[in-house]
């Protein structure tokens, strides 16, 4: 009986885990960087700013996720649980971009030997874009984040 209330417990505890992930919303709105315009999601929570782009498996062109955080200061991301390589960028309070790196998928490692990757200056936004994202449409350092 023990053992039946238990097993019942831990399926209760893993059912609610996944409906609460997969009930995790975010939502949309459209953004500009440089000259580029295109939507993003918006994490703006702490279960937000966790879950960010885990578990997905690919992004269109422009699409992508833009992190707001309530102060300005060292930011640093890792890439568990994400299956694809992507380009962060972070941006100041003045929404100025202040650094670009690359981040490797999180994909068959393990926690102990994830990378963090820290903003090089304080930020208050990170954008994570596909691979190569900043290079490939010219959004330099400098570059200035508009939330319409």
């Amino acid at each position: 009986m023990v053992s039946l209330l238990r097993c019942f417990a831990l399926t209760a505890l893993i059912s609610f885990s996944f409906n609460a992930q997969a009930a995790l919303q975010f939502a949309k709105k459209k953004i500009s960087v440089g000259n580029k315009t295109f939507v993003v999601e918006i994490a703006e929570s702490t279960p937000q700013h966790e879950r960010g782009l885990m578990f997905i498996n690919k992004l269109a062109e422009d699409e992508g996720m833009l992190f707001i955080f309530k102060n300005e200061e060292t930011r640093f991301f890792w890439m568990k649980n994400t299956m694809i390589d992507l380009s962060i960028g972070f941006f100041d309070k003045d929404k100025t971009l202040v650094d670009v790196q690359e981040m490797k998928s999180g994909q068959n490692v393990s926690d102990a030997d994830l990378p963090s990757y820290a903003s090089a200056r304080p930020a208050k936004y990170a954008l994570e874009m596909n691979k190569g994202w900043f290079d490939k449409n010219k959004i330099k350092i400098g570059s200035k984040l508009k939330i319409h």
